[in-house]
């Protein structure tokens, strides 16, 4: 017995799909609608702590996803100038538990296609270029897609994003908010010699980095205040992304390298918002960025977002009905612990634009990680 037989997921994001996956194996009837017209095929890359390989586990998609990405153990901190010396060698917290890596990145696309794959092998249905644009709620959630009613569900996941509509379409004024910092990624070829996440702190921007992605790739990112960047062209973009990187050296040479020739550059904002209780309304609920969102500072993001599916699926398919015990069960597991991450984040962000150089940035982001480490 399930609280839900049928339910609607708008976004068929990471947070999106690991509900659809988990809900359609439970035998839950689930209808998807991304509002993109397919699958995007672009993308830079993702860096994935051990509670979100823990979540994949769950899905049944770990093995798929491990076998795609780039597993690995510590963070290395090095310092501009002059050969890039490394000065600090930091363990990793095994949030997800000592049965997996410490972290992991992989490509974007790589990440979204295996989830998909999985969430249509369990039986759901999902549907590109449809747009969730209005709802109605009686006995159940009547859902209109581009306009249209396509159903009644017993529930409506609103899991579409930053800018979530079904945020907006049941009353919920929070939404992202710059944090005064902007992001350069891209995509490129990953030298031997990185073998794990490599942060340098100091030199003209706020914070130069890469993760490795798989045995010949990686994504490479430069953190500076945030600008209007996004009408430039591409050859702008890699232009601005070449420039800020020259005080870097060791790994960034053979970035410059790949960007020299043709490695595209992509820039956005970091944002911050939280709903505060609840996340639903009546019964339609927002989970991952709909309902939060913060700097990638930490590389929480997505993890949180997948423990928002694995909480409420868990919750959805162990009860018997759609009840105020329900989500009060819910949002306690699950809001305090993505107000922490948030909260974290940003104030990792704040010293770095008030300019604090002895701000414990170690100990601010292992605290995190041993938060983390307790499953949601």
């Amino acid at each position: 017995m399930t609280a839900v037989n049928k339910v609607a997921i708008a976004g068929a994001g990471v947070s999106g799909l690991a509900a659809a996956i988990q809900l359609a194996k439970a035998g839950v009837e689930v209808d998807v609608f991304e509002a993109k017209p397919e699958l995007s095929a672009l993308g830079s890359g993702i860096s994935l702590q051990g509670n979100a390989l823990r979540v994949f586990d769950a899905l049944g998609a770990w093995d798929d996803i491990r076998a795609a990405g780039y597993p690995f153990e510590g963070l290395n901190l090095r310092a501009p100038g002059p050969g890039a010396p490394i000065v600090a060698e930091l363990p990793d917290v095994k949030t997800g538990g000592p049965d997996y890596p410490a972290a992991m990145g992989m490509p974007r696309p790589a990440l979204a296609r295996i989830l998909l794959d999985h969430a249509q092998k369990a039986g759901a249905n999902v549907r590109f270029g449809a747009k969730v644009t209005g709802v109605e709620q009686g006995d159940g959630v009547e859902v209109f897609v581009d306009g249209a009613s396509v159903d009644s569900y017993d529930l409506l996941i609103g899991a579409d994003g930053l800018n979530s509509a079904v945020r907006g379409l049941i009353g919920i004024q929070a939404k992202p908010e710059p944090t005064g910092m902007g992001i350069w990624r891209s995509f490129v070829s990953r030298p031997a010699e990185v073998v794990r996440s490599e942060l340098y702190y100091g030199g003209p921007v706020y914070i130069a980095g890469y993760t490795p992605t798989g045995d010949d790739t990686m994504y490479a990112f430069l953190v500076e205040k945030a600008q209007d960047r996004f009408d430039i062209t591409d050859e702008d973009a890699t232009r601005i992304m070449l420039e800020e990187s020259r005080a870097y050296e060791g790994p960034w040479n053979s970035i410059r390298a790949d960007l020299e020739g043709g490695a595209h550059a992509n820039y956005t904002w970091f944002t911050k918002h939280i709903v505060e209780e609840p996340w639903n309304r009546g019964r339609v609920v927002l989970i991952g960025d709909a309902a939060h969102s913060c700097p990638p500072t930490i590389a929480q993001g997505a993890a949180q977002g997948l423990e928002d599916a694995l909480v409420l699926t868990q919750l959805l398919t162990e009860r018997d009905e759609v009840d105020a015990a329900l989500w009060d069960e819910f949002h306690a597991r699950r809001l305090p612990r993505a107000k922490a991450v948030v909260d974290a984040s940003v104030q990792l962000g704040q010293w770095q634009l008030d300019g604090v150089r002895d701000a414990d940035v170690a100990g601010l982001m292992f605290g995190i990680a041993h938060q983390m480490a307790v499953p949601a």
